[in-house]
């Protein structure tokens, strides 16, 4: 099977990543599928290393990323690691005048965050953070008609991000251990990408919200757990819609369970991360499903449209999108909608919002 390469017009960039698992295997046939060069990978030993370096297909191991942000033949780090690590690696590479893509969460604290705002400003370099969803299609067209007026005043909205890998009590990951996962396991995983898509989508802020969170084991194996299984937050934009927001990773048969809706006055408007290829469209007459084509659609979402209508695209495709998008950046060229290192700040800002909430068991104001 061949793999298409987007041509984005530009030099090929030399690309090195840190960490060697799921993420960083999406990372790099996404930088690939852009035409760039995959130079080295580091990993926290020789063997894990030379391991990622075979599965990647890369011809350099590091078992320092010290040196992989010296080297010449680098000019993006991928950092795809556990959380607690990101905003001290991030801070490397910006300091070595590396562009970074970071995985989410930016960093475990919104003053860390905002440092690295400050770092990557400094060093005049691109930085991004991977909040993918925005580049599904029709995540793109829900957008435009948003923008177009087509849905009318917003109204109200719910969403939900569900899944099931931390359902029973002996299902562990380093996630689920505040020092390298964070305060925040579910929210600051998934509710992320979900508040993010809500405020992408709506172009609104949420000002307000009101939050709850359960941890339902307070031990997984043997060890403490601290940060929370499930998240159930009410907001208030911009405008002054209502929403409903469900965060869990213990929704039995759930796997992957992106979903927005919108209700405005004139139409409503639905996406499903696990049905990308379409968008419901609601009347007061009548609802109907519109599908994926590149030929009808606005132009900001045909631009992602890589496949012809009727041939499925997915997540790796969103992936591969905004890659291409922050190589673009580098490139000097204008790339709509790229998530940047300001929005993994937004994303901080959020998730302390709903920690708080929900230890004072009110309503809050969310900062700008």
């Amino acid at each position: 099977m061949t793999t298409e390469v987007i041509d984005i017009g530009v030099d090929a960039v030399h690309t090195g990543l840190v960490g060697g698992g799921f993420m960083a295997r999406v990372h790099a046939a996404a930088a690939r599928s852009a035409g760039a060069r995959l130079t080295a990978v580091a990993s926290s030993s020789r063997d894990r290393a030379e391991t990622a370096a075979r599965e990647l297909g890369v011809a350099r191991a590091e078992d320092d990323a010290a040196r992989l942000f010296a080297a010449s033949d680098v000019d993006v780090v991928h950092i795809c690691t556990p959380n607690a690590t990101h905003a001290p690696l991030a801070a490397a590479a910006l300091a070595a005048g590396k562009h970074v893509v970071c995985e989410k969460p930016l960093a475990t604290s919104v003053a860390d965050a905002r440092a690295l705002v400050q770092a990557a400003d400094d060093a005049g370099v691109v930085a991004a953070v991977p909040f993918v969803y925005r580049y599904h299609p029709m995540v793109r067209e829900a957008r435009a008609r948003v923008a177009s007026g087509r849905v009318g005043t917003l109204l109200t909205l719910e969403g939900t991000y569900l899944q099931d890998w931390m359902l029973r009590q002996d299902d562990d990951d380093w996630r689920a251990d505040a020092a390298t996962g964070g305060a925040s396991r579910a929210f600051a995983d998934i509710g992320s990408h979900l508040c993010d898509l809500v405020e992408f989508v709506t172009g609104e802020r949420i000002v307000r919200l009101a939050a709850r969170t359960r941890r339902v084991f307070d031990e997984r194996r043997g060890r403490t757990v601290t940060n929370e299984d499930v998240a159930a937050v009410l907001i208030e934009t911009e405008s002054g819609a209502l929403g409903t927001l469900l965060v869990s990773q213990m929704a039995p048969g759930r796997k992957n369970a992106l979903v927005i809706e919108l209700h405005g006055s004139r139409r409503s408007i639905r996406f499903d991360q696990e049905r990308p290829e379409e968008l419901w469209v609601g009347a007061r007459k009548g609802s109907r499903l519109t599908l994926r084509d590149p030929a009808t659609a606005s132009p900001d979402a045909a631009r992602l449209q890589s496949l012809p209508a009727g041939h499925p695209m997915g997540y790796q495709d969103a992936f591969d999108g905004f890659v291409a998008d922050v190589y673009r950046a580098i490139a000097g060229e204008p790339a709509d909608g790229l998530p940047t290192f300001a929005d993994g700040v937004r994303a901080a800002v959020v998730t302390d919002a709903v920690l708080e909430s929900a230890e004072r068991r009110s309503w809050i104001e969310v900062p700008a």
